[in-house]
């Protein structure tokens, strides 16, 4: 790499501290990961990039997380600071008799870099799987992400202007079931694989319900603050998660704020109206009515 391509890259990319990498490697890592996690591992190429997490038993999120195919045999997993250790401990866990080391990697770091600028070709890269407005995603040396200078508020920023989730901010880790923090909509969720931990739960969500609860575009008349809540006269019917100038995410109940629209009622936040909206990416609906699948149809036959 040039001085030139090093100055640009040390001044636009951003570290992203609260953000570890782990490997998974060996024979069966391709494999093991295919079939606990939530995406589609055995099909994702060298070089590329997948959205996914690790569920419950009982479909919640323990950590959602960036997965990068090195090799053949080897995994890169982006994951947030916050859960990785619980993370690392229930796959090594789950791992039993197949052939896979599972490591943190502490040596090496992440950061971030929008899409407007070029990835020198000597820079391990990968594309952020979500969005392409979230540009790439570098692999370095922990000492040379930490002398990075680009601007971390700014990427944040972006990524609220986008809407797209972040976990720990705009959702609670073992809280949340992935419909209601958007994976399903920004490709975390592969419904075409076969079984994975909390895959039943997540099926039954897809196919015969639909999320009340979801993650949505908030715009202020005003700068935005994150953590108000949001009122539709009395009644509380979402939360300001995530703020930058006058835009925002809010985790909300469809039901409660398609009532209130529908009833004419204006949506507040500290006595000023704001409004929602689907982000520019997703396809959910935003009036929720519950939906009737085959498998609805099925059960009212079984019984009578």
């Amino acid at each position: 790499m040039s001085a030139i391509q090093t100055a640009a890259i040390q001044t636009a990319a951003v570290y992203l501290p609260d953000r570890i990498l782990a490997r998974a490697a060996g024979v069966d890592a391709a494999h093991f990961l295919h079939g606990v996690l939530t995406c589609d591992v055995e099909h994702l190429e060298t070089g590329a990039s997948r959205y996914g997490a690790l569920l419950t038993p009982q479909g919640k999120i323990i950590s959602d997380f960036l997965l990068y195919r090195e090799s053949g045999e080897s995994f890169l997993i982006d994951a947030p600071e916050e859960v990785a250790a619980d993370l690392l401990k229930r796959l090594t866990f789950l791992r039993l008799r197949a052939k896979v080391t599972l490591e943190r990697l502490d040596d090496l770091a992440v950061a971030a870099l929008a899409p407007e600028h070029d990835v020198p070709a000597d820079i391990a890269a990968y594309a952020d799987p979500r969005l392409p407005a979230l540009g790439h995603r570098l692999i370095l040396p922990r000492e040379q992400a930490l002398a990075l200078g680009g601007d971390a508020q700014a990427h944040e920023a972006r990524r609220i202007m986008l809407a797209v989730p972040k976990g720990g901010v705009d959702f609670a880790y073992n809280d949340a079931f992935p419909h209601e923090v958007d994976m399903d909509q920004l490709g975390g969720l592969d419904f075409n694989k076969g079984c994975y931990v909390g895959q039943e739960v997540v099926s039954r969500m897809e196919h015969r319900t639909m999320a009340r609860n979801r993650l949505v575009q908030a715009l202020f008349p005003h700068v935005a603050i994150a953590g108000v809540e949001i009122m539709a006269g009395e009644k509380a019917v979402g939360r300001i998660t995530s703020a930058a100038g006058r835009h925002a995410i809010a985790s909300v109940r469809l039901d409660r704020t398609g009532a209130a629209q529908a009833a004419g009622t204006p949506l507040l936040v500290d006595g000023v109206e704001i409004k929602l909206a689907r982000p520019e990416w997703a396809h959910f609906e935003m009036e929720w009515t519950r939906k009737e699948s085959p498998l609805d149809l099925l059960d009212k036959v079984r019984k009578g």
